[in-house]
């Protein structure tokens, strides 16, 4: 079945002309389990066919510049192997474009490269599938080097399997006087180009990639730990971002407003400095050569001390939304990075303040707050203080006499509760600092407790 969502206007009531008329395909699959009864239902109610992500399909389609003019919605047991949506779905698509004048289908679904050329040939316009319409988005919203860098590979590494894509005559041997005979096709000749491309790019990404581990090592080095937002896209972490570090990262209510990562400082009562990693949203079916690009930004998450993982705590489906990111962590292999759930705009749900839960052994495990009003901020940076702090030694401390930097460094590390000279000169100092750190000065520098003591 099909219906018209609304079109989108501009503010004088006219159709934006800038935006391309598009066919949205949705599909739903049921296992082969599935009664006949209930797939006879589901395609008589399209209130049934999983509307969280045919709406979330329709607003990646107008982030990426198109207007939705008529949805295609069915189900099936499995793809069809030539046009996946089957002939009969691929006729109503066929016969709305000719009706709304559409220049695109956009497909919620990753198609094989066959089935993307046989439609295309059949529905004679532009067929895009969901990996494709997520690579485009991405392609508009990078702004810096290395994410032009990262979209790029990805959308070559996509077309690398679509170069045939209505292009027959690249099959045909290159011709004319001189170039008769042996020689490759014009589709071997792209296919090398690309595969060169290709190597460039990914020598540019590894150069970028050791700028990122060198910028890392400084970090470790200066003993910062390092706080990483995650989140499903749209769930409002650059506004919380924006709000702990006072920064001004672009906001915007649509899908993947944040592509280039960014990092900033944010000063602590009593654990002090961190780095806090503003990243790109996650999403479901989120391409795996997207993930395979962007594996120096990813970097920053997978090497985090600690994930915020923002969740909007207003959209119903939120459940399976934390699922696809723990399986985007997981792939990524940051599933083993500890979390705080961060359950962001409460200011949207009724009679729920902003609070803090915490778990068995007393950590905050999920805090509560609106990243748009404020509200509930403060108890997020205390359950960061209190994870941080946690594991804060206190410890006294010898400092040899003739070893003025080792004092100067303890200074910098921790904080320096009191200080005692000893009679041949040594110095006993009070302090509060990181286990990491002290573990650091006991390989560094020999260093040790000397327990509890008075002084006079």
């Amino acid at each position: 079945m099909f219906e018209r969502p609304g079109t989108l206007e501009d503010a004088s009531g006219l159709r934006d002309p800038s935006r391309e008329r598009a066919i949205l395909v949705h599909v739903d699959f049921f296992s082969h389990g599935a009664s006949p009864q209930a797939i006879s239902s589901s395609r008589t109610d399209f209130a049934r066919i999983d509307n969280d992500a045919l709406a979330e399909f329709r607003e990646l389609a107008i982030s990426a510049g198109a207007e939705p003019v008529a949805v295609v919605s069915g189900t099936r047991r499995k793809p069809d192997a030539k046009y996946f949506i089957g002939t009969g779905k691929a006729d109503e698509v066929l016969a709305l474009i000719e009706h709304e004048q559409a220049e695109l289908v956009l497909v919620d679904a990753p198609l094989a490269p066959s089935q993307e050329r046989n439609l295309e040939r059949l529905l004679k316009c532009r067929v895009l599938d969901r990996t494709g319409l997520i690579l485009d988005i991405f392609a508009q919203r990078a702004t810096s080097h290395e994410g032009r860098l990262q979209v790029e590979l990805a959308q070559l590494r996509h077309l690398s399997t679509r170069l045939v894509r209505g292009w027959t005559h690249l099959e045909r041997q290159k011709g004319g006087i001189g170039l008769r005979g042996p020689g490759e096709t014009q589709l071997e000749t792209d296919r090398r180009l690309l595969a060169a491309r290709i190597k460039q790019l990914n020598k540019r990404l590894d150069k970028v990639q050791n700028q990122r581990e060198q910028s890392r090592r400084s970090r470790r080095k200066a003993e910062m730990p390092t706080v990483s937002l995650v989140g499903y896209t749209n769930a409002g972490k650059s506004t919380l971002f924006n709000r702990l570090t006072d920064s001004g990262v672009y906001t915007a209510d649509q899908l993947f407003a944040t592509l280039d990562p960014t990092l900033r400082r944010l000063e602590l009562p009593d654990t002090g400095t961190i780095i806090l990693a503003d990243t790109v949203g996650f999403i479901r079916h989120l391409p795996h050569d997207l993930v395979a690009a962007f594996r120096s930004t990813l970097e920053e998450t997978r090497q985090a001390d600690l994930l915020l993982h923002v969740i909007d705590a207003s959209n119903e489906n939120y459940p399976q939304q934390i699922e696809q990111v723990n399986a985007v962590l997981k792939e990524i292999g940051a599933d083993k990075v500890p979390q705080i759930e961060v359950f962001n705009k409460v200011d949207l749900l009724a009679d729920h303040p902003a609070r803090l839960d915490r778990g068995e052994e007393g950590l905050v495990r999920r805090a509560w707050c609106s990243a748009q009003t404020g509200e509930g901020l403060e108890l997020l940076q205390t359950a960061l203080d209190q994870r941080f702090s946690a594991d804060q030694l206190h410890e006294w401390i010898r400092v040899p006499a003739a070893n003025g930097r080792l004092r100067a460094r303890l200074f910098d590390l921790g904080k320096v509760l009191r200080e005692q000279v000893e009679d041949n000169g040594d110095l006993l100092l009070e302090v509060e600092l990181a286990r990491r750190d002290f573990e650091n000065l006991q390989k560094t520098e020999g260093v040790r407790a000397e327990g509890n003591r008075s002084v006079s």
